[in-house]
């Protein structure tokens, strides 16, 4: 007796409607990470940023140099005149955060803002009456992304201390701009070189020379 095999019996294949409530997926170009402040906070608590300089500008963490013996001992004798120029009201804060909406936490050299220690003790200072920042191998940064941060912060004075040339770079009077980054700039700058003096606008009488303020030539 020969046995014949039957056909195998396929089943039709079982549509499954696509979901109404879902949208079509979507495919868009690569886009960059923006991170807030509060993950920001997140990562350091985890150890992300042990033994590293970092800062947050506009959701971008930027990795800065190591301090240099010249730049620590500028950012020190900064510190130290302000704080004899400034006096009481005032701290004199040295790398230390300052706070910019969502996504910004920069963390100038110098920043003097006004009031005591006590008063910023649950939260950091939103601006500043002057910055300084002290620059040896920063300043193409100092002097763009950090200085229009800065003047969108309505800080009233900037210097940048140019360990490389010895001078000191003044800027004045935020103001806005629609093509700069943030949408603001100085309107007024000035460069001063060694035997100069400049005058802090919240403290007009005093004169400090900016030698002064820079380290010992080696």
């Amino acid at each position: 007796m020969s046995i014949v095999s039957q056909p195998a019996v396929t089943q039709p294949l079982a549509l499954v409607p696509p979901a109404i409530d879902q949208p079509p997926v979507r495919y868009e170009e690569p886009t960059r990470k923006r991170w807030t402040r509060e993950e920001y906070y997140r990562l350091d608590e985890q150890g992300w940023f042990q033994n590293q300089r970092v800062e947050l500008i506009d959701g971008e963490i930027v990795q800065l140099s190591p301090q240099s013996p010249q730049h620590a001992a500028a950012a020190e004798r900064v510190r130290r005149i302000l704080d004899r120029t400034f006096g009481e009201g005032y701290w004199v804060r040295h790398q230390s955060s300052l706070v910019h909406g969502d996504y910004s936490e920069p963390e100038p050299d110098i920043a003097v803002v006004r009031g005591e220690i006590e008063d910023f003790s649950t939260q950091h200072p939103t601006s500043s009456i002057l910055i300084v920042e002290v620059s040896r191998t920063s300043l193409a940064y100092d002097k763009n992304r950090k200085l229009h941060l800065y003047a969108s912060m309505g800080v009233p004075e900037y210097w940048i201390l140019d360990l490389n040339s010895r001078r000191l770079l003044v800027y004045r009077e935020p103001v806005a701009e629609a093509s700069a980054p943030f949408g603001f700039s100085y309107a007024k700058a000035m460069m001063l070189s060694e035997p100069e003096i400049v005058s802090p606008l919240e403290k007009p009488s005093a004169k400090i020379e900016v030698s002064t303020m820079l380290p010992s030539k080696t």
